[in-house]
């Protein structure tokens, strides 16, 4: 009995020393940005879909459960997931995920944030302290979100610190060739102007050169009234758009509204992966954004 008790024993002690690191991912970027750095040394939750406000979810009980065995949380953070990711870690009274444990990343932290605010006044909508959080749409800022991603893969799972310093080097590579190409397609981008239906798209601006003249929501994250998109209209009147922009996610009455009057294309960009049916993955996802800013211009 003895020994067919020590048999599982080692088993079990073998079985949970290659186990999958449980990573719990806020956003679908990072999942599968997890997923090309870890592949199956991981097993990945993602709390959120492509068709879902990253700002508004419920933190619902199936989360808090997917948070309480998490390893690694992997989140845009700046205060992007304020509304429900707090409450999450709280009721999964899990230490290593909580802010400043070895579990706990932030993409944000990683990258220069834009649209810092000078000062901040909730009366101004929803205004991120730490910066704009959209940091997704520019390709560039996956490179040092990746970096720090793999040492922190490495830190919690050390035993396999060659494959990730292996994925690191191979998605680096891939994901350079891959800026190039999008920059030398985005050529005819450059200076364009384009109206955005909420905040969304400062980093994608700053990357392609956009020109962003004017956004469909009176403060970030409050909807539009037909006085205000009126408004709006009669400023493209003297500052005139090519097109106007709107994740995947958003309700897409205020953009086609004003595409219907100004006479312009409303384009739709998946914003992360699965936001269209063409965003299969990260490189899928500015492949469809690049091409579809370029189909908005004909």
């Amino acid at each position: 009995m003895n020994k067919i008790l020590y048999a599982f024993l080692l088993l079990l002690l073998g079985g949970n020393a290659h186990a999958a690191l449980n990573v719990f991912a806020c956003e679908p970027e990072w999942a599968a940005l997890a997923q090309q750095l870890a592949g199956d040394k991981i097993s990945l939750y993602t709390a959120t879909g492509a068709l879902q406000d990253p700002h508004r979810v419920e933190a619902r009980p199936s989360l808090i459960a997917r948070a309480r065995g998490a390893q690694l949380l992997v989140c845009t953070g700046a205060e992007l997931e304020a509304g429900w990711l707090p409450v999450v870690l709280r009721e999964s009274g899990n230490g290593a995920i909580q802010p400043g444990g070895s579990g706990y990343f932030e993409a944000a932290h990683y990258v220069a944030m834009l649209e810092v605010p000078a000062r901040l006044d909730r009366a101004e909508g929803d205004v991120h302290a730490a910066g704009n959080p959209h940091v997704q749409t520019d390709a560039r800022n996956f490179l040092p979100v990746a970096e720090a991603l793999g040492k922190r893969l490495i830190q919690l799972d050390p035993a396999n610190t060659a494959f990730y310093q292996q994925q690191l080097a191979a998605f680096n590579q891939r994901w350079r060739t891959a800026i190039a190409k999008w920059e030398k397609q985005a050529e005819p981008l450059r200076g364009v102007a384009v109206i955005a239906q909420h905040k969304g798209f400062p980093y994608l601006n700053n990357w392609l050169g956009l020109k962003q003249v004017a956004e469909l929501e009176p403060k970030p994250g409050l909807e539009p009234g037909a006085a205000y998109l009126g408004g709006v209209l009669s400023r493209l009147q003297q500052q005139p758009a090519r097109m106007v922009l709107r994740a995947a996610y958003q309700n897409d009455r205020p953009s086609e509204w004003i595409a219907q009057r100004a006479h312009i294309p409303a384009v739709v960009v998946p914003f992360t992966v699965g936001g269209t049916p063409q965003a299969t993955d990260l490189f899928a996802m500015f492949d469809d954004t690049i091409q579809r800013l370029l189909a908005g211009l004909k």
